[in-house]
């Protein structure tokens, strides 16, 4: 026998109530999804703007650093160059007296020694003048070497710079020599010829 139809039947209300429900629940799970991914998306963006911030702030503490330690490279520059000048004066002064003592010790003794002294006046210039002319020329080719503000490019490509000039310097040293192999051996032909002719 068949069940009464009123119990079969499902009542409508309670159909949409059950859908009403599960809308509602996927609603608010939806908006709590929602609500997490722009909470997240907040969090973030104020870790962006902290990381910003603290690059920011290491730039400038970087610049600043680089300043500071630019100025201290420039006062050393200066106090060197300043303490150059000053052994260079004090070199000086030193060898005007030494030369006055001697000239002093060289008069006292006599009359006779004055071509002596003469002698060596002229050769002591000479080789000074030829010491401070190869001061002069190692100066002018030194060259300064400031890398501590460098980056790991920079250094690669002075490095490469100074490979460049020694090459350079080492052609220049091996031309010279071979320069001067010439020469002495025209100084030596010619010679043998001014012989044979002397000769004759």
């Amino acid at each position: 026998m068949a069940p009464p139809n009123n119990q079969t039947s499902m009542d409508p209300n309670m159909f949409l109530d059950i859908q009403k429900k599960r809308q509602n629940k996927d609603l608010a799970e939806l908006q709590a999804l929602i609500d997490n991914h722009f909470e997240g998306r907040k969090k973030e963006e104020e870790e962006l703007l902290s990381l910003k911030e603290r690059i920011e702030k290491r730039r400038a503490e970087r610049a600043e650093q680089q300043r500071i330690r630019a100025e201290n490279e420039k006062e050393r520059q200066v106090r060197l160059a300043e303490e150059k000048v000053r052994r260079e004066e004090e070199d000086a002064k030193r060898r005007i007296e030494d030369d006055m003592k001697k000239k002093k010790a060289l008069t006292s003794m006599g009359a006779t020694y004055s071509s002596y002294l003469a002698k060596a006046d002229q050769k002591r210039g000479k080789k000074q003048t030829a010491r401070e002319m190869k001061k002069k020329i190692l100066a002018e080719r030194r060259k300064t070497l400031n890398i501590d503000h460098l980056n790991e490019d920079k250094l690669r490509d002075k490095a490469k710079e100074l490979w460049d000039w020694l090459c350079q310097l080492e052609t220049e040293k091996y031309e010279f020599g071979e320069k001067m192999k010439s020469q002495k051996y025209e100084i030596v032909s010619l010679r043998g010829r001014v012989q044979g002719l002397s000769k004759l």
